[in-house]
């Protein structure tokens, strides 16, 4: 079965307007600017430990914090695996402003 394509209104006149008052330099132009933070740095086993430790919580509160498994959590402090994506990120930031990870909770 097809899906049906939704059609988007076209309006041509409109679209010229816009172009020209573009080019002669009347059309307002927003930018918008966005900073893209640097790629979060490896964080070692004994860091992820002292980040846990100054929020608070056990190895299983902390897993359910960042929801992750509790495994994965154990084997970040114990150094078998490491974090990366999004749990790297998310690491970093518990590091930098625990506070938010604790109005989190």
């Amino acid at each position: 079965m097809k899906k049906k394509i939704k059609e988007v209104p076209f309006d041509a006149k409109k679209l010229l307007e816009r172009v020209t008052a573009y080019a002669e330099g009347t059309a307002k132009v927003t930018r918008r600017v966005v900073k893209i933070p640097e790629p979060v740095k490896p964080i070692a086993a004994r860091e992820i430990r002292a980040i846990r430790l100054n929020l608070g919580f056990s190895q299983p509160e902390f897993a359910t914090l960042l929801n992750v498994p509790k495994i994965t959590a154990k084997s970040w402090e114990s150094g078998k695996r490491k974090p990366s994506g999004a749990a790297l990120r998310l690491l970093a930031v518990a590091r930098l402003h625990p506070e938010a990870l604790q109005e989190a909770v």
